[in-house]
């Protein structure tokens, strides 16, 4: 076995990734319990939330898993920006008989100042814990490592993956452009190299001295494979498991991803205030029209995004939710966690025997 995955507590190169708003702490416990990482994604949690989280995967799990938090430079508030944003969204608000909110507000504190976070997390030391959009501080890397957690950062390029490395960070999670959710680049106003997953996992098993975890595109064993074949240690997938029941993706958005909008993702800002990738719906095609130098800072733009949604949904319309789906969305299959592992591990077995 690769000795990374001794360190991560796994027997199988599979990481069930932490997409917030979809993972659950039951999908991660069964994914663990098959062998491979299973992971809860805390970002947009508070820290009693957090520690609640954790505790529920612990009911049902004794192995590993991930806990994954944002460490996204806190939002830049600019109330005429913001005003003028809520002006654009009131027509939408209006076809479904809502008004937008009065004001917009961060909705979610980043993991760079929420020390109430750190301490559960140091409190409750989960076997691994995982950063998005950048790297925490210094002290609070220190902290977690004296807990004896295993760290790991999401890259999207060469320079970030250096950044991840000289950090003092375990592993680094390669981050390819086809993949479903949020970017995780450190600056999102940087020109994005736009790296696919093959091409970022390469460069960084050439240019790093930490294992890589390969993320983006992977629906299958096959996809695992090649991942694998490219110096990966171990594949990251999202898109693969929402379709599963123990997923809390709701009925429009499961609905999306099996039917056409699947073969057309996004990227876009207007949900949230940072580039994602979601099923084409209603909510990308307005951001397709609108200068993304008009939205406001993530997550404050994310706040209004919710609102619409929940309006729109109340009268039975999915289309301006955040659909997160990687580019092999088409492939995502109907399966429990527990049956997509077992045909995850078949398939690896078939592509690479002894995989």
């Amino acid at each position: 076995m690769e000795p990374f995955l001794r360190k991560l507590g796994i027997e199988l190169p599979i990481i069930q990734a932490p997409m917030a708003g979809v993972s659950t702490p039951e999908m991660a416990a069964c994914v663990s319990n098959l062998g491979g990482l299973g992971s809860i994604g805390v970002g947009p949690s508070d820290p009693e939330t957090t520690g609640q989280m954790i505790a529920a995967v612990r009911l049902k799990t004794s192995r590993p898993f991930n806990v994954n938090v944002f460490c996204n430079q806190p939002a830049v508030a600019d109330s005429a920006r913001e005003a003028a944003w809520l002006a654009r969204l009131a027509p939408e608000f209006a076809r479904y008989g809502a008004k937008p909110p009065e004001r917009l507000t961060e909705i979610y504190q980043s993991f760079l100042t929420d020390e109430a976070k750190l301490a559960v997390l140091l409190a409750q030391r989960p076997a691994v814990v995982s950063f998005h959009f950048g790297l925490p501080t210094g002290d609070q890397i220190k902290a977690l490592h004296a807990a004896g957690i295993v760290l790991l950062a999401s890259a999207t390029n060469v320079e970030e993956g250096k950044a991840v490395a000289a950090a003092g960070i375990d592993g680094v999670v390669a981050q390819g452009y086809e993949a479903g959710g949020h970017r995780g680049v450190f600056d999102p106003l940087a020109a994005d190299d736009r790296l696919g997953m093959a091409t970022l996992t390469r460069l960084l098993v050439k240019t790093l001295d930490i294992p890589v975890i390969a993320a983006g595109g992977m629906m299958d064993g096959a996809g695992i494979a090649a991942a694998l074949a490219l110096g990966a240690v171990a594949a990251q997938l999202g898109t693969a498991f929402i379709a599963c029941p123990e997923s809390s993706a709701d009925a429009g958005y499961r609905a999306a991803l099996l039917g056409p909008a699947a073969e057309h993702t996004v990227l876009t800002t207007a949900i949230s205030g940072r580039p994602a990738r979601c099923l084409a719906n209603r909510f990308t095609a307005l951001g397709a029209s609108v200068d993304p130098n008009a939205i406001p800072d993530y997550p404050i733009a994310y706040a209004a995004a919710k609102a619409l949604h929940a309006a729109a949904k109340a009268t039975g319309e999915f289309g301006y939710g955040a659909q997160w789906a990687g580019q092999r969305a088409p492939l995502a299959r109907v399966l429990s966690t527990t049956e997509l592992m077992a045909r995850l591990r078949s398939e690896l077995e078939q592509a690479i025997p002894g995989g």
